[in-house]
Order: structure tokens, then sequence, then C-alpha cells
């Protein structure tokens, strides 16, 4: 029964459901990241390189096949999703600091009222 109420105590703290709300969170942000890539960058991609596909390159040792060109599409996949990623998290980004400067600006009800107390003070 102890193990029971331990492991019921784990999952209930607070770290473990947000862990798993981030993995679900981060699945289905995986999922609209390789969408973009798969269907929006690579097609204009192949459209500027003229299609080139490395997978198909191939260098056969004995009855070995190296297949060197999976390897270096699959660099270059790495690159354009990290670099459509770093688009998303830039922009994102942006619209943070956009919020955070309208925060700032809006002055909180203590400086409100500390203008107010200042100026009565000056008008005695």
């Amino acid at each position: 029964m102890k193990l029971l109420d331990e492991f019921k105590s784990f999952a209930i703290k607070g770290n473990v459901l947000d862990l798993a709300v981030a993995v679900v969170i981060g699945a289905a942000f995986g999922k609209i990241v390789s969408s973009f890539v798969a269907d929006i960058i690579t097609p204009l991609l192949g459209v500027l390189t003229g299609g080139l596909d490395y997978s198909g390159l191939q260098y056969q040792v004995g009855d070995a096949v190296v297949t060197y060109g999976v390897f270096i599409q699959s660099v270059i996949d790495f690159f354009v999703i990290a670099f459509a990623i770093f688009l998303v998290v830039k922009q994102v980004n942006r619209f943070k600091k956009k919020e955070e400067i309208k925060e700032e600006s809006k002055p909180s009800n203590e400086e409100l009222l500390l203008k107010e107390i200042r100026d009565e003070l000056r008008k005695r």
C-alpha cells in the first residue's frame, strides 16, 4: 500500500503534470514544424535548387552499400528544420517583447497613487 501512496504522490506533483503537458504540446508542435518543413519549406527549396535529392547517392564496398546520400539529405533536413524552428521562436520572442513593452508602459496602481500624492504635496 505504501508503494501505491508514493506513486500517487509522485504522479500528482505539479512538476510531473507540467512535464506531461509540455510533452503533449511538444509533440503537437513537432507535427506543426514537420508539416511546415515538409509542405512549405522543402518544396520551395526544391524549386530553388532544381529538385536536388541526395538520398540516392551511394557507394558499394563488396556486398555492403554505403548510402552516404541519405546522411547528406538528413543533415540538410536537420538544418532546414532548425532554421524553421529558429524563425518560429524569433517570431514568438518578438510578440513577447511587444507584450512586455505594453505592460511596462502601463503605470501600476501604486505608481498612480504615488503620483497623486506627489501632485497634492506640490500644490501645498
